[in-house]
């Protein structure tokens, strides 16, 4: 069985998205093999990673799959991604559980008796070929999100080094320490905090020394550096390795580093 991981942030625009599929790229080019689970209804992990719904052969998405409420039917969904083998060759060891608009509906499905746990009954069993399921959250902490804490082993948060992004991890913080158990999940915890497109500003600064204040030791090292380039690789739906740049050769080591802080802490 994979180890599960839900990155989260009570706040968008955070690069919580940028952190799942960048961690996801840097953990398969170290040779693991990494499912991402998309659980934003935007889709942003989905296309980033090459994917697109096809109208005219509709592909099952993790929409179907959590409404179905059956035991390890996720397998039914994952999808190899759309980066290209030979540019990429450690995109073979990524695989993706995708998401359309249309995953909002389970939003309605909130008040049904043991709803929160139909994530976690889908996966039961369909990520055992995986080391590591990466769920990336919407930002929120209603069901959606939920159904990623119940299924999940560790929490990861993901924030800017600005005050309302900081307010809103604390938020994350404190939603596991306090409802947990309410999820039969009470071993769930924060395993780490990544400190994301930091700049050279003095409120800047000052809010990462606040992250460290709060967070302590959860805070991983390197701190990502807002960077045009991984803007553009996002928008592009391009490996790292296909980025060039002066500083793109930064830009994978910091996300290297982070895979190797990552498997570290989860184990």
């Amino acid at each position: 069985m994979a180890r599960r991981v839900a990155v989260a942030n009570n706040k968008g625009g955070v690069g919580k998205t940028t952190t799942t599929v960048r961690l996801a790229e840097a953990l398969a080019k170290a040779g693991r093999r990494v499912l991402v689970v998309d659980l934003d209804p935007q889709g942003n992990a989905s296309r980033r990673l090459g994917w697109g719904f096809d109208p005219d052969e509709p592909q099952l998405t993790i929409s179907e799959a959590i409404q179905a409420d059956q035991e390890g039917v996720a397998s039914q969904v994952i999808q190899p991604i759309g980066w290209d083998p030979e540019t990429a060759e450690y995109a073979t060891r990524m695989a993706l559980c995708p998401a359309r608009l249309e995953l909002e509906n389970r939003m309605a499905e909130a008040g049904v008796a043991g709803a929160w746990r139909r994530l976690a009954k889908a996966l039961s069993g369909a990520d055992d070929g995986f080391d590591y399921t990466l769920i990336d959250c919407p930002p929120s902490l209603f069901h959606l999100t939920q159904l990623g804490f119940a299924a999940a082993d560790r929490v990861l948060v993901v924030t800017e080094p600005e005050y309302d992004s900081v307010e809103a991890a604390v938020r994350v913080r404190d939603f596991v320490a306090a409802r947990a158990a309410d999820l039969a999940n009470p071993d769930l915890a924060l395993v780490g905090v990544v400190v994301n497109a930091m700049q050279n500003l003095a409120s800047h600064a000052d809010q990462r020394d606040s992250v460290r204040e709060v967070f302590g030791d959860l805070v991983w090292d390197p701190i990502v550096r807002h960077r045009s380039l991984l803007v553009d690789a996002d928008g592009d739906e391009l490996p790292l390795t296909e980025v060039r740049g002066e500083k793109a050769p930064e830009v994978r080591a910091t996300y290297e580093l982070l895979a190797q802080r990552f498997v570290k802490a989860v184990g």
